[in-house]
């Protein structure tokens, strides 16, 4: 304690006002448990559902494989660049059948879901999998304080750059198909719930912040309930390409996060959300708890 009081008092006047703001914004949020009562996810490697993608960490299985054929042509776009290094692109973490979704159980008109971005469809599936694995029936949670908050990066543009490329196939659902903020809005106006609906892009920490905030907004009470996560596809090399040339890429698409052979990261895409009430509620209410948030601090 002697230690921490002689570093206080060692900070500038700006720095003691920065921290006494800190503290003041996290004076009300902080202590109150968040319950994480239901979890649905689609990952690279069949792994469709919480127990499998466990099963696929427990097994140490490699996810990552060469780019599907119907994404883009992996020799042309993914083989050596002018200089001779490889781009990268050759390899991700791919879902399967992302083209596939069933408009008519969502009650979406075959010529919406058309231009939906796979993203939209793909939140849609996993968060009604993660209501269910929380008990939760859709219809029970119309016009309920439930929020939505959902990580999805700038990048993830790859379905609106496939659409605008001929424009004659631009029609009145393309706006609300292919932006972001319609994202987290498809899912609360399809449930018709009434608590905040958020899109948020902080790049590569965006689920991260998206459950950040919804654990906040739970403690502010602001919201009941909260469905948080994030999702990302890889439609289209263009994204990638820009990350080629800032070198950014690992040569064989994988990761190798503190090791000494680190040589860029691999990309890949997948859709992971997390059901959340506070503790207290959840006891009330004889939900399932699987784990528990205490704190969630963002810098």
């Amino acid at each position: 304690m002697a230690d921490l009081a002689r570093r206080i008092a060692d900070l500038s006047p700006e720095q003691r006002a920065l921290l006494e703001r800190r503290l003041h914004q996290t004076a009300i949020p902080v202590g109150e448990p968040i319950a994480i009562i239901g979890m649905g996810c689609r990952f690279p490697g069949g792994a469709n559902s919480p127990e499998a993608f466990w099963s696929l960490l427990v097994a140490i299985r490699d996810a990552v494989g060469p780019v599907p054929a119907d994404r883009w042509d992996a020799e042309t776009v993914g083989g050596p660049d002018a200089s001779g290094s490889d781009t990268g692109l050759r390899w991700g973490g791919f879902l399967d059948r992302v083209d596939e979704f069933d408009a008519g159980f969502f009650g979406i008109a075959p010529r919406e879901a058309a231009q939906m971005d796979p993203q939209q469809r793909l939140l849609l599936e996993v968060a009604w999998e993660a209501l269910e694995d929380a008990g939760q029936p859709a219809e029970g949670l119309k016009g309920s304080a439930t929020g939505v908050f959902v990580g999805i990066h700038s990048q993830s543009s790859d379905y609106y750059w496939l659409q605008v490329r001929d424009r004659s196939t631009i029609d009145t659902y393309t706006a609300s198909g292919t932006a972001h903020s319609i994202v987290a809005n498809r899912l609360s106006y399809l449930l018709d719930l009434r608590g905040p609906s958020v899109s948020v892009d902080t790049a590569c920490s965006s689920s991260l912040v998206a459950v950040h905030l919804a654990c906040q907004s739970l403690r502010t009470g602001d919201c009941d309930a909260a469905v948080a996560g994030g999702v990302n596809l890889m439609l289209c090399p263009e994204a990638g390409l820009s990350f080629a040339k800032l070198q950014m890429l690992a040569p064989d698409g994988r990761c190798k996060t503190f090791d000494a052979s680190a040589n860029g990261f691999g990309r890949g895409e997948g859709c992971g959300l997390v059901v959340l009430k506070r503790l207290k509620d959840a006891i009330r209410d004889g939900d399932p708890i699987l784990a528990l948030i205490r704190e969630s601090p963002v810098p």
